[in-house]
């Protein structure tokens, strides 16, 4: 990737993406507007709740556990775009909040556009490729990191009908 992708037009722009999803900051703000608007707070609970689930997991539990090292620490020769991370490689994580949210908007708006669930999905794919291209991340980190966070809004959803569905507190179903 380095020889092949990398070149003056592009590291700009793969850089720009890679920070976006710095500390989350990108999808608790979009959570923060779904939190606001009273049409959408039940959207942005289930979110900051699974985006939570998603830190927890992945940064808490898994990137410990697995240790594993990022590409530019084994491959003699690559240099990355961005400064060194403190973390281990496995998962990704800006890839996990990325499809976390992505999968989220899937399923609470989806239904009124695909082109929404397609934008998500497009710019949580394109956030896993920026991490590749960055050396960073290697593919399996990336595709672990899209497993999880879509997992945790499988989770999220499960048990959010499990808690409130008999309750008449959650109108998932109620379009």
């Amino acid at each position: 990737i380095q020889e092949n992708v990398r070149n003056a037009f592009l590291n700009p722009i793969v850089t720009f993406i890679t920070h976006l999803g710095d500390h989350g900051y990108l999808w608790i703000a979009l959570l923060l507007v779904l939190l606001v608007i009273p049409k959408t707070r039940k959207a942005g609970l289930i979110g900051a709740a699974t985006l939570l689930l998603t830190f927890l997991v992945n940064n808490q539990c898994i990137k410990p556990l697995v240790a594993r090292t990022r590409p530019y620490e084994v491959i003699e020769g690559l240099t990355i775009l961005i400064k060194k991370p403190g973390e281990f490689s496995f998962p990704s994580g800006h890839t996990a909040t990325a499809f976390m949210t992505a999968s989220m908007l899937h399923k609470e708006y989806g239904w009124r556009s695909p082109w929404l669930s397609i934008g998500g999905y497009t710019a949580a794919a394109v956030t896993g490729v920026s991490r590749i291209c960055n050396n960073r991340h290697w593919l399996s980190d990336v595709v672990a990191g899209a497993v999880v966070g879509i997992g945790a809004v499988e989770l999220g959803y499960f048990l959010t009908d499990l808690i409130f569905k008999e309750k008449h507190l959650y109108d998932r179903f109620e379009k």
